[in-house]
């Protein structure tokens, strides 16, 4: 026996508004909003012949910018504007936390962490002057929030040791 067609295009449109609705895609961590981040870089699996270095040299290039002190998204930014390199991972096969772990140059503490830490410590500091700013108490929650949801990734991934905790007093000297 076959339904009849009213049930079949409710069937259809059911399976239409299912496979088009909002549910699948993912909303900002602590607001109400949706959506996807700016730019997209454009996809390389090879290095590019135009590019002024070879891989041994970005390699080098990247240790070199690590010794002077840069994190890794600024080598990566110093070597696409001033060396004309595109992708390191497209150059030498290897991410930059990776040529840097290599070589015992990654940072103890990854650099989104310690991004959020500093920001944590900056809207502390802007508290301790101004107490009824409620606003900011509760931007330092969500932002204290994003610390441990990282921390405990870090520590399930390994980056972490299991022993380590974020404190805003022990952070402070963490910054420093």
């Amino acid at each position: 026996m076959g339904l009849s067609s009213s049930i079949q295009t409710k069937i259809y449109i059911d399976i239409f508004v299912l496979q088009n609705s909002q549910v699948d895609k993912m909303a900002r961590m602590h607001a109400r909003r949706r959506g996807r981040s700016g730019s997209k870089k454009v996809p390389r699996d090879n290095h590019p012949n135009w590019s002024a270095l070879n891989a041994r040299e970005v390699e080098a290039k990247v240790i070199e910018l690590a010794k002077e002190g840069y994190p890794p998204s600024q080598i990566g930014m110093i070597l696409r504007d001033q060396f004309a390199v595109p992708s390191v991972k497209a150059a030498t096969g290897m991410s930059i936390l990776e040529i840097l772990e290599r070589n015992n140059l990654a940072p103890e503490i990854p650099e989104d962490l310690m991004s959020l830490i500093k920001t944590a410590l900056s809207i502390k500091k802007h508290l301790d002057e101004h107490k009824h700013d409620y606003h900011n108490k509760r931007n330092l929650q969500l932002t204290e929030s994003k610390i441990r949801r990282l921390v405990k990734y870090y520590k399930r991934i390994g980056r972490l040791p299991q022993d380590w905790k974020y404190n805003l007093e022990s952070a402070k000297l963490l910054v420093k």
